[in-house]
């Protein structure tokens, strides 16, 4: 059958992203179908549509790496899910569709409390939000944390889910709009960083005792001024490069900086096994659903309208999630 979807035949910005018909045929082994309600939007998709991730389809690919939807097709093999489950994912391409194929053991059910447009803006940037504070560092009561882009779609999720568990959250912010909204949802410090210096600004907050843990998304332009924001024995983690990546640098750096540690942690990796995509995707749920992590769908746009989603992206005009309604 032929479905409306949008692809890339060639990199570059985001007029390369093309609306037209593609054919998505019957669920395979291990396979099901979905019809897609709502359709996630992430800095990563600006990636793949650059080039600087290669396609692991080659050209040309449907863009988008997450989505919710209902299950309409179950190919042979496939026992955990039938037709008219509510189910969302992450999955490497494929996204920006009005129906695809999935492995079926990289979906998740949903609860009935969320609905298609929350989970298609929440799975990739919760699921991350939850490895991160869970698993990459785990925060807790008396944590302080800096969230670099705190306003933005993993950043409000990660600032309300830290606040919850008793952390102290700083966030950096690139407007007092975005402030007032950083705060909002969790963030009690928030820095204007093209206004001021947030190396100092964090000394003064933490009164010299400086943050636990740095979660970066933001890459060139936060390094390494990143890591003097950290006290001994603390973590930098580097989970995206939305102002470019960070280039290769001389590990001796950590140990003049007290002896940090640093990583480049993905979603993929924490998620690889079954087992942990569902415990992940779980606590995610639980926490949305018991009403301490809300999550902030601010941009609705239609499928035919990706071109314009990336803009706003790249321009830094959205705040929170953004969402393609097929």
């Amino acid at each position: 059958m032929m479905v409306a979807a949008v692809r890339v035949h060639k990199h570059g910005g985001p007029e390369v992203l093309t609306y037209e018909d593609v054919e998505v045929a019957a669920p395979g082994q291990g396979q099901i179908r979905i019809k897609q309600h709502a359709c996630g939007i992430n800095f990563i998709d600006t990636y793949f549509r650059m080039g600087m991730y290669p396609s692991p389809v080659g050209m040309p690919f449907v863009a988008g790496n997450e989505g919710a939807g209902e299950v309409t097709a179950v190919g042979a093999g496939v026992t955990d899910f039938k037709v008219g489950d509510r189910v969302a994912y992450v999955v490497g391409l494929g996204g920006y569709a009005a129906e695809r194929l999935l492995p079926a053991d990289r979906v998740v059910k949903m609860p009935d409390k969320i609905s298609y447009e929350q989970a298609a803006g929440m799975m990739l940037k919760g699921m991350t939000a939850q490895y991160l504070i869970h698993r990459t560092f785990k925060v807790q009561k008396g944590t302080t944390v800096l969230m670099h882009a705190a306003a933005g779609g993993v950043g409000q999720i990660l600032c309300q889910w830290a606040n919850h568990l008793g952390a102290t959250v700083i966030g950096t912010v690139g407007s007092k709009d975005k402030a007032e909204l950083a705060k909002k949802n969790g963030c009690h410090h928030t820095i204007l960083y093209r206004d001021e210096d947030f190396v100092a600004r964090v000394k003064e907050i933490t009164g010299g005792k400086l943050c636990d843990v740095v979660y970066d998304g933001i890459g060139k332009t936060t390094f390494p001024a990143s890591l003097d924001c950290i006290r001994p024995l603390g973590l930098f983690a580097s989970f995206g490069s939305a102002s470019g990546p960070i280039e290769a640098f001389n590990i001796n750096i950590l140990q003049t900086k007290g002896s940090l540690f640093a990583t480049r942690p993905t979603l993929n990796t924490y998620v690889a096994k079954r087992e942990d995509l569902v415990a992940t995707a779980k606590s995610l749920f639980d926490v949305v659903t018991g009403g301490a992590v809300k999550i902030p769908v601010t941009q609705t746009y239609k499928l035919k309208d990706a071109v314009k989603a990336h803009r706003d992206l790249e321009g830094r005009e959205t705040t929170g999630s953004s969402i393609l309604v097929p």
